[in-house]
């Protein structure tokens, strides 16, 4: 049973990584998408991550991952899935819930304080995008608690491809937020100049949003222990949270195993 279970198991591996390099290979998504339709209901969090690391040992280059990143994630969109008997990414001021709660004041920002103000003009709009950008760039901390405090776990029990993927995107989404924050800084400047570029950065971290909510923390609450989320918890408030501290915070008796 169990070499049925690792052929099948291969197979589906093998799938995942043929459509992926068909996308390398400039085929059309919307065939993509359909092949993967025919062959799977959904993939979990796991799979992503073992075809990833595969794609980097078979010498295809971070940056060609990173950039099918985007699209592979558009792909799975909803058939992402994995099942867990507790939820910690619900239990208040657990890290994963910190995530997940800075993940949808993230969107909360877009949404309510820059994204209106792409659609007038004058000088107070153009403000008001200063100010609701300026509280966007906060997100820095919420990327560095994510490289600096749970990829090194990751990595430490061999999972490499999603940590090297995401810290690049990420260092992407810091270079072009500052691009977009010198131009805003430009008094000349009108909203109508600035408008694409603050598009499509904001696509940027909506996507990483969802690879984070629907890959990452799967994966963390699937690979991490008690003691590295102690350890997590502990270290957090150095680096700082997006925007506001949680209001609840997280304690467990610690321990020495790890």
């Amino acid at each position: 049973m169990s070499e049925l279970l690792n052929n099948t198991k291969e197979k589906r591996q093998t799938i995942l990584k043929g459509l992926i390099k068909d996308l390398h290979d400039g085929k059309d998504p919307e065939l993509v998408k359909k092949a993967f339709k025919e062959h799977f209901e959904s993939v979990s969090t796991q799979e992503i991550s073992e075809m990833e690391q595969a794609l980097i040992k078979e010498e295809l280059p971070i940056e060609e991952v990173q950039r099918l990143c985007d699209v592979h994630a558009s792909i799975f969109g909803g058939s992402v899935s994995d099942i867990h008997k507790d939820d910690l990414s619900e239990t208040p001021g657990h890290p994963l819930n910190v995530l997940k709660t800075e993940n949808q004041r993230i969107e909360t920002v877009i949404e309510a304080e820059i994204y209106p103000y792409l659609e007038q003009v004058g000088n107070t709009a153009l403000l008001m995008l200063r100010v609701g950008f300026d509280r966007l760039q906060e997100i820095d901390k919420h990327y560095t608690r994510k490289e600096q405090l749970f990829f090194p776990y990751l990595e430490k029990k061999g999972i490499t491809g999603p940590p090297q993927v995401m810290w690049g995107v990420d260092d992407e989404i810091r270079r072009e937020m500052k691009s977009v924050r010198t131009r805003l800084d430009d008094p000349t400047i009108q909203v109508e100049a600035i408008k694409e570029a603050v598009l499509a950065i904001t696509k940027k971290i909506v996507d990483m949003v969802f690879k984070e909510n629907t890959i990452l923390i799967p994966l963390l609450a699937d690979t991490l222990n008690l003691y590295n989320f102690i350890k997590i918890a502990e270290a957090s408030d150095e680096i700082g949270y997006f925007l506001e501290k949680p209001a609840v915070m997280w304690h467990v008796e610690s321990t020495d195993s790890e």
